[in-house]
């Protein structure tokens, strides 16, 4: 039974601070919609297309264009909500936030503050142990992107790429109830995992598909609980925002830094000022970059080029039968149906084509041998390769056909291991292998036992060894299956061994 409950974790010294400390934590998630066009233009939202190649007349506000919503964009919002186990808001609302940016070619971003298209939910952290953490979403809005400044081309200019411009973003803002840099890390590894499968967004942090603002304070032990009761944000401490984390590696070293540089401040009887930081890998630290702006100062207005957005339940209700397997319930089946360990389970529900993959294999077969080979040889030699499930060597067809060889007794598993390797490195057919390379295992008793006969004449010491003590039979056994190339199968051998040897 995994333990859900808010109480905050025991007070401690974190990282040097002389005083007991709480962390307090929340993420605004920019998650970058898995479509094909943008979110108000029918322009490309490809990837490492070239320079400003991908641009509407609306994206670049040119005077007179005019947006228009992609309904798809609409569509994947709500199916992360349903995802989410959030409320959807069947009337909805963009804005425009007012600020200057040089890769912000309208002067605004049209935004959702005050009606946000998905209301409240939550995503369940498994932290391990048995512990988890309820992390409750505060709200999903849709927003157009900004492009992107390029300042290391040329030593006196900057350039901006348009082709980012316009693409739909989904904020997906928690509630401040992390509490801890692994915590965080793990919210993010979660969300992702559940985007993935949903097919809203690719997670691709590296490219920015996925980033994450992170919202830091620290407080005293106990007003985070006083805080669960009143909702009352002026006991958490002044936050500072970390913006654009693409790692969750640098999530953890950057809260960690943070909450050490602001405990720092606080024993020194100065005080926090609220802005957003940058954080700098290499130097290991945080910087400002500028005071942190409230929604006044944006000057948000309703979107005077686009209507309100009214949503029928019906459409919500089809969005809703359509959507897959999540992780969360994967995983129980996969414990219940196969009678894994739940280790196991999240190994292979980690990511969706794993799972699906796994389930291919063990399709009629052994669930729980299928899991190990898929995790142990498969996923193993793949990550040696540095590849994915998606571009393996072996497909699940062939894997179940070593499988379903074991099971026949055609082979052992010493030969399975040694017919997986050459499946991996070569290819072709399992079985039609074992059989034109003459691996099948032996089987036959006589020529077992003879093989057997002849080590036990040639060895009498041995024999002499094993009478006085049982467990050296298993030279025996070791012997028969060098002399077999391994082809023996190991059970006869015991068997006989056992028999002959009195063990």
């Amino acid at each position: 039974m995994l333990d859900l409950s808010y109480t905050s974790p025991k007070p401690k010294t974190i990282a040097g601070a002389h005083e007991d400390w709480e962390l307090v934590i929340g993420l605004e998630v920019h998650a970058q919609v898995s479509s094909n066009a943008k979110l108000f233009s029918g322009a490309s939202t490809k990837f490492g297309a070239e320079p400003n190649s991908n641009v509407a007349f609306v994206d670049a506000a040119m005077p007179g264009m005019l947006p228009v919503i992609n309904q798809y964009c609409i569509e994947q919002a709500v199916r992360t909500g349903l995802g989410l186990q959030a409320e959807i808001n069947l009337f909805s609302a963009f804005d425009r936030k007012n600020y200057f940016y040089p890769d912000l070619p309208q002067g605004y971003q049209i935004s959702q503050l005050y009606h946000p298209i998905v209301g409240e939910g939550e995503v369940l952290v498994e932290m391990g142990n048995g512990e988890a953490r309820l992390v409750r979403i505060e709200r999903i809005h849709l927003e157009q992107d900004a492009g992107k400044s390029v300042h290391d081309m040329d030593p006196n200019n900057s350039f901006v790429d348009l082709n980012r411009t316009g693409v739909a973003l989904m904020e997906i803002v928690s509630r401040p109830d992390i509490r801890g840099p692994e915590e965080a890390a793990a919210y993010v590894i979660k969300l992702r995992q559940i985007l993935r499968y949903l097919g809203t967004c690719d997670g691709n942090m590296q490219n920015g598909n996925m980033r994450a603002d992170v919202n830091v304070s620290v407080c005293r032990p106990g007003d985070y609980e006083k805080f669960r009761v009143a909702d009352d944000f002026s006991l958490l401490g002044t936050r500072c925002e970390l913006k654009n984390m693409n790692s969750t590696r640098f999530i953890q070293a950057a809260i960690d830094v943070e909450a050490r540089r602001q405990i720092a401040i606080l024993e020194d009887g100065g005080t926090i000022s609220q802005e957003t930081r940058l954080y700098d890998p290499d130097k290991n630290e945080t910087r400002s970059m500028r005071s942190k702006e409230e929604a006044h100062d944006y000057r948000y207005f309703p979107c005077p080029d686009l209507l309100p957005l009214n949503i029928k339940q019906a459409w919500v209700d089809q969005i809703k039968a359509g959507l897959p397997e999540l992780p969360d319930a994967k995983k129980a089946r996969f414990v219940a149906d196969y009678g894994m360990t739940e280790y196991d389970a999240d190994v292979l529900t980690a990511e969706h084509a794993n799972a699906a993959f796994f389930e291919d294999v063990a399709k009629g077969r052994d669930g729980k041998q299928a899991a190990n080979w898929v995790i142990n040889e498969l996923f193993g030699r793949l990550h040696k390769d540095d590849r994915t499930i998606t571009d393996s060597p072996v497909s699940a067809g062939q894997l179940g056909g070593i499988l379903d060889l074991i099971a026949k007794g055609d082979i052992s598993g010493k030969i399975a291991k040694d017919l997986f390797e050459i499946v991996y490195t070569e290819g072709g057919n399992p079985a039609e292998i074992v059989e034109s390379r003459g691996m099948k295992q032996v089987t036959d008793l006589g020529a077992i036992e003879a093989v057997l006969d002849k080590i036990i004449a040639d060895n009498p010491a041995q024999v002499e060894k094993a009478a006085a003590n049982p467990k050296l039979a298993g030279w025996f056994v070791g012997q028969v299956m060098k002399a077999t190339g391994g082809k023996a199968n190991p059970k006869v051998v015991n068997e006989l061994v056992a028999k002959k040897l009195g063990g």
